[in-house]
């Protein structure tokens, strides 16, 4: 957390040097930028139960998990932009909580959020610093689901016949909240906090499953270029 904190000082420090020394080029009307960085999901979960055979208040957590991220925005406007984040999956540990907490990972799976987002962008195209509003649409796609021996030890799996977990695909809405500030020339910083409903369901090759909403946060830092 601390080397986090750390690496956003950077960030802001550099972002404050570029803005005193050039002019901001004009995201304007038939613009495109591309974007490269990375970016937090950090979901907010309500379990449901696992399904029987368990134990009564079986439910589970999903960690936080950090990638690469980059995107596309074409400005159609001078104030209005469709935004294509493009990145790779996240990988998330999901955990046991309710009546398993405390018995630590149980599975792992991998997360693309496929998001397409229209953004309001306020002020002028010659600004320099333009805080955007945004709502899309999420469609999250699971793969490359890994069970643990702590799932296997729970649900009778076993080394030859492992217990395996797989989650639904399920589409979401997304609001966002961000600022571009344009640092020289083409270059800017994009700052944005997305707030996606989302929820899914867990089944287990034993037969079980369990629902879970997902509701997670997500808050993005990258560098664009503007041409």
């Amino acid at each position: 957390m601390k080397s986090k904190f750390s690496s956003l000082a950077a960030v802001a420090s550099m972002v404050g040097i570029a803005l005193a020394a050039g002019q901001a080029q004009a995201q304007s009307a038939g613009t495109f930028t591309a974007r490269i960085g990375g970016g937090t999901i950090m979901p907010n979960v309500e379990s449901g139960t696992l399904s029987a055979p368990s134990l009564a208040n079986t439910r589970v957590d999903i960690n936080k998990a950090s990638q690469v991220v980059g995107g596309i925005t074409y400005m159609v406007t001078d104030n209005f932009s469709i935004d294509l984040p493009i990145g790779l999956a996240f990988k998330h540990e999901i955990v046991g909580d309710g009546a398993i907490n405390g018995v630590g990972r149980l599975a792992t799976v991998k997360a693309l959020p496929i998001t397409l987002i229209g953004q309001y962008r306020f002020g002028a195209a010659t600004d320099k610093v333009r805080p955007y509003v945004g709502i899309g649409a999420v469609y999250a796609k699971y793969s490359d689901s890994k069970g643990t021996t702590a799932l296997n030890a729970l649900t009778g799996g076993t080394p030859s016949n492992p217990t395996v977990m797989n989650m639904d695909n399920k589409a979401g809405a997304l609001a966002q909240l961000g600022v571009s500030i344009k640092v020289m020339n083409q270059w800017s910083v994009d700052l944005a906090v997305n707030k996606i409903a989302l929820k899914s369901t867990g089944h287990l090759s034993t037969g079980q499953s369990i629902d879970v909403k997902l509701n997670p946060t997500a808050i993005f830092a990258a560098v664009g270029y503007t041409f």
